[in-house]
């Protein structure tokens, strides 16, 4: 059995390098991407393909660091943190947040599910309140301390 940390490693590098071809390779084609933190979910290779390309234009110098991974049976498991500036229109389902030029660091979990060596499924939890409060989409909140 394949290393599915490497390739979910890979995956990531793949994104970070603008390289479609390359990381498209590892995945399925009727992979489903369930994208948590939007609450969007799809199927299809070239369905999560433009997805992901649309997180490009949105944040053009977007890089992942892995910071933990992990494999279980036939899951992988990896601990990012996404980081970027953004340069381009933020689609927030029904409204667009103008492009701020302002830097954003999200932490992330992603759970890749694999048939063989490819992705059959993926679930991107990110944290996307505090990625709206970085560039300026939604109001910043004073965290509450406890007494």
């Amino acid at each position: 059995m394949p290393n599915l940390t490497d390739i979910a490693r890979e995956i990531i590098s793949a994104y970070n390098a603008g390289n479609s071809q390359q990381y498209k390779k590892h995945l399925s084609g009727n992979i489903v991407y369930d994208e948590v933190g939007t609450g969007r979910k799809i199927q299809g290779i070239d369905a999560v393909t433009a997805v992901w390309e649309q997180w490009r234009k949105t944040f053009s110098d977007v890089k992942g660091t892995v910071a933990n991974a992990g494999n279980f049976g036939n899951t992988a498991i990896l601990e990012i943190t996404w980081q970027g500036t953004q340069s381009g229109p933020l689609d927030l389902g029904g409204t667009t947040h103008p492009s701020s030029g302002k830097r954003m660091t999200t932490r992330s979990t992603q759970v890749l599910v694999f048939d063989g060596d490819k992705v059959k499924e993926c679930r991107h939890y990110f944290d996307m309140l505090s990625m709206l409060q970085q560039v300026g989409a939604i109001p910043t909140t004073t965290r509450a301390t406890g007494a």
